[in-house]
């Protein structure tokens, strides 16, 4: 049965791949001038990135924009080819929608050669409040076997790091009651079932051999509930340039219903953002999270610090380590970005402007909810410089490149960090 699911999973990513490679001879054979890019039919960009956890990776992505009559993008296409070192070739296929400031929703499929699957579909619809309700859905999947793993505790040593793949699939589903425009109370609920499988680097020793006794080896499930109350004051949900979030969150699971391991975390996050004239904008962003469970909780479900993403329910950004770097039950991190906007111009059918934002940032994991969250010998400082491409009202690439204390790293992707 392994070997028939693994099969058609490599079927499926020969097809991703052929159909990429497909449009990619569609767009070659299109005339335009070459000379004038404005005119091409996509725009073709460089896949660069070296994750600490997955290594380095090139491809070409050929990103389609569909705008309307006032150059705005409602629609983007981005499939994309790509060589990883480890996991071979790889191929993803994107559609984003933006309808209105109000509703967008995006499809994601992809995955590599090797092991890897990735499926991710969301809608969100509300996204202004201006109405009395605000609703999310998601469905994610996941096969990822880059994950790693150093111990738990803000001092695990980069010296024990050992490789897994996490291989999840969850239903994510929000609803916010919107007292007004600015004020709401929304809860989320997320059923997850996780388990833990070998990873892709024969070079690092599998999780299970390095840490025979971390609990949550063998995977499990949780079914989360959280709700949270937020204000939110800034000028735009997705290219913000003032005004303030502020949320503070509770979140249960527990064996009664469902989840094979019972725990509560509660926490509060602020990200603020001023304006300097037209081009700058300073931006901060504070987070912490307690988890009160002593020694009872799985690795998987433990607040996690490093990488590029910033998820209420899972892990926080600290782009000079990789994704889940520092894990534990308690989490704080401070984030500041300058954002500066440095060349603006019209091309493929939108306005576009090219931002250059230089970044500083530090967090700590800790097992005692009583240890103290800017004790400066216990935080682990980044800086860095990102670069992001902005197509208002709605889209936002990146690429940042963070230096750490084990190195340098470089994520991209779509949204700001924070």
């Amino acid at each position: 049965m392994t070997i028939r699911i693994e099969f058609a999973g490599r079927i499926a990513m020969a097809a991703i791949i052929a159909l990429t490679a497909a449009l990619l001879w569609a767009t070659a054979a299109c005339a335009f001038d070459l000379m004038n890019p404005t005119s091409w039919p996509v725009i073709p960009v460089p896949e660069v990135a070296t994750d600490p956890n997955a290594g380095t990776t090139v491809g070409i992505l050929p990103v389609y924009l569909d705008t309307d009559s006032k150059d705005q993008i409602r629609n983007i296409i981005a499939p994309d080819i790509n060589w990883n070192t480890t996991l071979g070739a790889g191929g993803n296929f994107r559609y984003l929608a933006y309808p209105s400031e109000d509703t967008n929703w995006y499809a994601v499929a992809g995955g590599s050669w090797k092991i890897a699957r990735k499926v991710d579909l969301d809608y969100q619809g509300g996204r202004t409040h201006k109405n009395w309700w605000s609703y999310e859905g998601r469905l994610y999947f996941e096969r990822d076997p880059t994950e790693r793993f150093f111990g738990v505790g803000n001092d695990s040593s980069y010296g024990n790091q050992s490789n897994y793949t996490t291989q999840q699939l969850y239903a994510e589903g929000i609803v916010g009651l919107n007292f007004t425009d600015k004020l709401q109370l929304s809860v989320m609920e997320r059923p997850r079932w996780i388990r833990i499988q070998k990873g892709a680097f024969n070079n690092l020793p599998d999780i299970a051999k390095e840490f025979p006794h971390q609990k949550g080896l063998g995977g499990g499930s949780e079914i989360l509930t959280q709700p949270m109350l937020q204000y939110d004051s800034r000028d735009s949900v997705d290219i913000p340039r003032s005004g303030g979030l502020y949320r503070v969150f509770y979140g249960i699971a527990d064996r009664r219903f469902g989840s094979s391991v019972s725990y509560n975390r509660f926490g509060a996050e602020i990200r603020q953002y001023y304006s300097i004239g037209s081009r700058i904008t300073l931006v901060g962003h504070l987070f912490t999270e307690y988890q009160p469970a002593g020694g009872e909780m799985p690795f998987w479900a433990m607040a996690r610090l490093g990488g590029d993403d910033s998820e209420l329910a899972d892990q926080q950004p600290l782009r000079g380590y990789g994704t889940g770097r520092f894990v534990d039950n308690n989490l704080s991190v401070g984030n500041f970005e300058m954002r500066t906007r440095v060349y603006d111009a019209n091309l493929f059918g939108t306005h576009g402007t090219l931002e250059v934002a230089p970044f500083a940032e530090a967090g700590r994991v800790a097992r005692s909810m009583s240890y103290d969250p800017v004790a400066w010998s216990a935080l682990h400082p980044v800086g860095g410089v990102g670069f992001r491409g902005i197509a208002e009202p709605f889209v936002v690439g990146y690429v940042d490149v963070g230096w750490g204390g084990e190195g340098a790293a470089v994520f991209s992707g779509i949204n700001y960090p924070f």
